[in-house]
């Protein structure tokens, strides 16, 4: 079991909490944040409030719920981002992820190095088989992140998903354990995947 905090060399990770409302609310009404996301731009209090409320108690929790954890800033308590991660209950040690950042968190290697710390504890401390992630396909930094990570494009469905008025397409990516090796890479330094899971 994954114990919180993950101290990385900037950030600190923990699931989200009702402290952090004020700036999760703030950057997932931003429109570049909310652009491939499922959510839009008039997200509420309300909303970020039902969501941290109905989280699961353990990243290991089968019941389909996504654990949101915040991503700040080690010398500051800044909210910078969040991940979301969830076991598959369909199939055993295996565990989707997701990365949405803040504005002022951009650019600087930060998801890299919460993401990159996520997937290593979940390889190393929940012995994951595979961990997996969804892209929509307009999103090219994503992708690009996803590869540089060691994630594999296993396909793509075409006009598969309908969000926000409109059919979307995604592609799917992965990774198995054995592909990580031992490294956790938020140590070597590496990616991040740029896609937030519908919540």
């Amino acid at each position: 079991m994954i114990d919180f905090p993950i101290v990385t060399r900037r950030v600190v990770l923990s699931p989200l909490t009702t402290a952090d409302l004020t700036e999760f609310v703030a950057y997932r009404r931003d429109p570049g944040t909310a652009r491939f996301q499922s959510w839009t731009t008039d997200y509420s209090r309300t909303d970020a409030a039902e969501l941290v409320a109905g989280q699961p108690d353990s990243i290991a929790s089968r019941s389909g719920q996504w654990l949101q954890i915040g991503v700040r800033l080690r010398d500051a308590p800044t909210l910078v981002g969040d991940l979301a991660v969830h076991a598959l209950a369909e199939q055993p040690d295996t565990y989707e992820v997701g990365v949405t950042v803040a504005p002022a968190g951009r650019g600087r290697g930060l998801a890299t190095e919460a993401l990159d710390a996520l997937v290593g504890e979940l390889f190393e401390t929940q012995r994951a088989h595979r961990v997996c992630a969804i892209t929509d396909v307009r999103n090219a930094p994503a992708a690009a992140l996803l590869t540089r990570l060691g994630f594999r494009h296993e396909g793509r469905a075409v006009e598969a998903d309908w969000c926000k008025g409109e059919w979307t397409s995604t592609d799917s990516w992965a990774m198995l354990r054995r592909d990580a090796g031992q490294s956790s890479s938020s140590r070597n330094g590496s990616s991040c995947v740029a896609y937030q899971p519908r919540s």
